[in-house]
């Protein structure tokens, strides 16, 4: 095995060679601006900032994990009896916070994922990046990324070894689906319609498991496997999840390849007890690709908002940057590998998330009504700025109006 208070903005200074024109669409306030470099003409839109519906807040219980789960959500999906699921780096499990109040979540509760799915080990993290609700399951995935040491700044030769070391959780290549059913996790049971339920995971290989394994062939992909580059290098690394009628998509942070994100498709089916396999879904692979230019940023989560595919998008490396929300329209009707640039190919811009020097990194994403406004959206933060928090167990989350 392998083994939003004080936000600031920037004012940014336009290039002498540029052209303005307002948008055709009036109540847009973007500009297209068309900027000339030598030979090279580069179109893009600029920006406009989200508007904030309302906040929400998550009590967590006091304890130690608790608090570090406070500082480090990186998913979350909402159930149908209204139960917030959230997930986090570092931990072996999900959490579930139930509606006490208007727009308050609490009443924690955790679900050690060992319970229900099988595994690699009982110590390696699941690095959890993407959470989603189907059809009664509870689905999540880990990275499937290596990473590389953090320099500790003791000693220069000390920091030079730990950036040549490169990491393998064998737990980051978990992906599975989970029965839920009233706020609970369950190993299986018969819904309503005598469909039984049962919680597994992609078949394990010597290499990770079978999804890794057939992107290892692909022509994109698979030197980013092979090599492999860690994540937060542009390397390979999943960060986003959704999941409608069986199809999962998973939202890759890297690689951005030549200024165009990766969508990957599957649909995994049952193929033994706890064990899910991949069906061939085109081109006699296992997957499909879906390529979209998100103006240079990586995935970073994922959630289908009816039949279009919301994309957070934001910096692929480990750096500060804007984190921008994209639209797929028909995403579902997507039946082959595809590519997508502009509005022309159904991928449209929605709005930017106050940007917040090194604190709150957008990662949780869910669709969640609110004020009698279905077309709103929930953004849970990892590293959250001290002032969305409330004590050491509680944080508030953002709901944002969709254009």
């Amino acid at each position: 095995m392998l083994t939003h208070a004080n936000i600031s903005s920037a004012h940014i200074t336009p290039p002498t060679d540029i052209r303005t024109k307002p948008s055709a669409n009036p109540k847009d306030t973007t500009m297209t601006r068309t900027t000339m470099t030598g030979t090279t003409m580069t179109r893009t839109t600029m920006t406009r900032t989200g508007f904030l519906l309302s906040r929400v807040l998550l009590r967590f219980d006091h304890s130690s994990d608790a608090e570090d789960l406070v500082g480090e959500l990186s998913a979350a999906a909402i159930s149908p009896d209204g139960s917030l699921w959230v997930g986090a780096d570092e931990l072996l499990s999900v959490e579930r916070l139930s509606p006490v109040g208007h727009n308050i979540f609490g009443e924690h509760t955790t679900f050690a994922l060992k319970n229900y799915l099988d595994l690699f080990n009982d110590e390696d993290e699941i690095d959890i990046e993407g959470m989603a609700y189907d059809s009664g399951y509870l689905w999540v995935t880990g990275s499937h990324s290596s990473k590389r040491k953090k320099p500790k700044g003791k000693t220069t030769s000390e920091d030079l070894e730990r950036l040549a070391r490169v990491a393998f959780d064998d737990n980051r290549y978990l992906l599975g689906r989970i029965p839920e059913h009233g706020g609970a996790l369950l190993a299986s049971y018969q819904d309503t319609q005598g469909d039984q339920l049962t919680a597994a995971s992609l078949q394990k290989t010597e290499r990770g498991n079978v999804l890794i394994d057939a992107l290892r062939e692909d022509r994109h992909l698979g030197p980013f496997i092979d090599f492999p580059i860690p994540s937060k290098d542009n390397g390979f690394d999943i960060e986003g999840m959704a999941v409608k009628e069986g199809r999962v998509f998973l939202g890759f942070r890297g690689p951005v390849l030549r200024g165009y994100a990766v969508i990957v498709e599957i649909e995994p089916e049952l193929s033994d007890t706890g064990v899910l396999t991949l069906k061939d879904i085109g081109d006699d692979a296992p997957y499909r690709k879906h390529f979209v230019k998100l103006d240079g940023f990586g995935v970073r989560e994922l959630c289908f908002h009816g039949d279009d595919l919301l994309i957070l998008a934001g910096p692929t490396l480990d750096h500060d940057g804007a984190q921008r929300l994209f639209r797929l329209h028909d995403a579902l009707d997507l039946d082959e590998n595809s590519v997508a640039d502009d509005d022309n190919d159904g991928l449209e811009y929605l709005f930017d998330l106050p940007f917040v020097s090194g604190a709150d990194k957008a990662e949780g994403l869910e669709i969640y009504p609110v004020l009698d406004d279905p077309n709103a959206v929930l953004i849970l933060h990892d590293a959250p700025h001290p002032d969305r928090r409330r004590g050491q167990y509680e944080l508030f989350a953002d709901v944002y109006r969709l254009p």
